[in-house]
């Protein structure tokens, strides 16, 4: 029995296969293919080849022993941080131009109370996150509500918390540098424990006794421990990349800077996502510092110099679009992680560091031109 209506035959109750293979909605997709269309492929490929390329020319400098490690996965970490934040900001069809500034301006905000207004160190700690997310708070609520480009209002908020930082060290320690936190973090055992320093030095200790790890002369382990911003930079992307994956606001996100007006007819609270999306910027961009001050233990003025177009740049290579609307955090934590290997992989080469920022420019551009190119032959089937 054959029972035939438009667009499709159903023959004994099964649809015609050679229909049903033609029909987008329910071809297969091969694995490669299905790889092509993850955002983070191109910066997957990029570690890759910035991995094989240090491997052929710094193997054997030491930059890959567990201290080299360390090294320029502690640089990566740092960026990462911010990096994730920028990366969903950007998703949702947005831009932070103030994260570099807020790292200096948040480290100014820890250590000014502490050091001359005599608050304590979790105090201060608890005053830079608050300040630093109700001005990420005020960036997108200015930003939704005047419909400006986040470009601008951001890029005037970068001047803003540049100068309002020089103007802070300067008037309290007549210097641009604020030094002699770091005694204060040490002295303050929430604050020492949850941003200073390292944690696991006990298990390198073991892996040292047993041959696995390195020692030094006095019998310590080469590596003391797990540096805390490594796991700060974790808990960020495992957090994010769990929100955008999983979860209802996840899909706002995504939604929202594919279609901003689409999403509010169908509605989702724009205004909402993307002001909570810059504070959670600004959350970022002020951890930065509350672990720069806590590990260097000053405050300085320039921190964070350029900080943001390093986060951009690695939410790009991790395969973000500027237009928003897709990109992945996984992603953004390869470039990351691609920026701390060639930072301090120059060191480990005869190439001069002054290729570093030229380097990292080619990056960029072989990776949107990556990206495009993917993205063409997902989109196209070809």
């Amino acid at each position: 029995m054959s029972v035939t209506t438009p667009g499709m035959t159903v023959m004994n109750g099964k649809m015609d296969k050679s229909i049903a293979s033609s029909d987008e909605r329910v071809r297969r997709i091969s694995p490669w293919r299905a790889l092509l269309n993850r955002p983070e492929f191109g910066s997957m490929a990029g570690t890759l080849l910035v991995f094989v390329l240090f491997g052929i020319f710094a193997g054997d400098s030491g930059m890959f022993n567990l201290d080299g490690v360390m090294n320029w996965a502690q640089v990566a970490a740092y960026l990462g941080i911010i990096a994730v934040g920028a990366c969903v900001l950007m998703i949702a069809g947005e831009f932070d131009l103030s994260i570099g500034s807020m790292i200096g301006f948040a480290g100014m905000m820890m250590a000014v109370p502490a050091m001359f207004l005599g608050w304590p160190m979790w105090a201060s700690m608890l005053f830079a996150f608050a300040g630093c997310m109700a001005l990420g708070w005020l960036n997108g609520y200015l930003v939704v509500r005047t419909k400006l480009p986040s470009f601008i209002v951001t890029l005037a908020f970068m001047f803003i918390l540049r100068g309002l930082t020089l103007v802070l060290s300067t008037y309290f320690s007549n210097s641009t540098i604020v030094s002699g936190v770091g005694d204060k973090v040490t002295a303050d055992p929430i604050v020492r424990a949850l941003f200073q320093g390292t944690t696991g030095h006990g298990v390198f200790s073991w892996l040292a006794n047993l041959g696995l790890i390195d020692k030094l002369p006095n019998g310590q382990p080469v590596v003391n421990g797990l540096p805390k911003v490594m796991l700060w930079w974790l808990l960020m992307a495992i957090g994010a990349g769990f929100v955008l994956s999983r979860t209802r606001f996840g899909n706002w996100i995504y939604m929202v800077g594919g279609d901003d007006n689409a999403a509010k007819n169908v509605g989702i609270p724009v205004r909402r996502v993307k002001i909570s999306l810059f504070m959670f910027t600004a959350f970022c961009a002020c951890l930065f510092g509350v672990l720069q001050v806590a590990d260097v233990g000053s405050a300085a003025a320039d921190r964070g110099l350029q900080k943001e177009f390093e986060a951009i740049i690695a939410a790009v290579i991790g395969g973000a679009l500027l237009t928003g609307g897709y990109g992945s955090v996984l992603g953004a934590c390869f470039g990351a992680l691609i920026f701390g290997v060639v930072q301090i992989g120059i060191s480990y080469t005869n190439f001069d560091s002054d290729w570093y920022r030229v380097f990292l420019g080619g990056m960029l551009l072989l990776a949107v031109l990556f990206n495009h190119y993917i993205r063409s032959r997902a989109t196209t089937g070809k």
